[in-house]
């Protein structure tokens, strides 16, 4: 009498996902993906390199983040104050040591900033800054290299006109 071949059952251990993959993957976030970065990501590649719409974009991401509340964006307020007085320092001529991607990053946050109709318009009560926030600390979390070291040059005083 013949006896039949069990096929042996292995296991497969699959790994749980992150609970809060949100929170973990940053283009995951809603504002990194909503047309209103891809614009703001956009519009900082034709400003980079003009001087004008340089200093507009500052003057304008000054005014706008004087205004806006500071809770949404926690650690990251004063990062935000440092990619304004970099960009200054950058239109004038002062500072000059920023990789291109970086200053790219930079400015597409700032213009996402002043754009009033992002992914979430700002002048929605309570969120209308949230995603502003997001993609301040997206990045700062790229920048950061780059920010400290503009820090750096500020507080060393190594300011040398270019």
């Amino acid at each position: 009498m013949k006896t039949a071949k069990q096929k042996s059952r292995t296991k497969i251990k699959t790994r749980a996902a992150p609970k809060n993959v949100e929170a973990s993957v940053p283009y995951r976030k809603p504002a990194l993906r909503s047309e209103a970065f891809a614009r703001a990501l956009t519009d900082a590649k034709g400003c980079v390199d003009d001087r004008e719409s340089l200093q507009a974009l500052f003057s304008e991401a000054a005014k706008k983040a004087a205004a806006v509340p500071r809770e949404p964006f926690k650690e990251c307020w004063p990062y935000l104050q440092t990619m304004l007085r970099l960009v200054h320092a950058h239109h004038r001529g002062e500072y000059g040591q920023i990789p291109n991607d970086a200053l790219l990053w930079i400015v597409a946050a700032l213009n996402y900033l002043i754009d009033p109709f992002d992914l979430i318009p700002d002048k929605t009560p309570f969120l209308g800054f949230v995603d502003d926030a997001a993609v301040i600390e997206f990045v700062v979390d790229r920048t950061r290299q780059t920010l400290d070291e503009f820090m750096m040059w500020e507080t060393v005083g190594e300011r040398t006109v270019l």
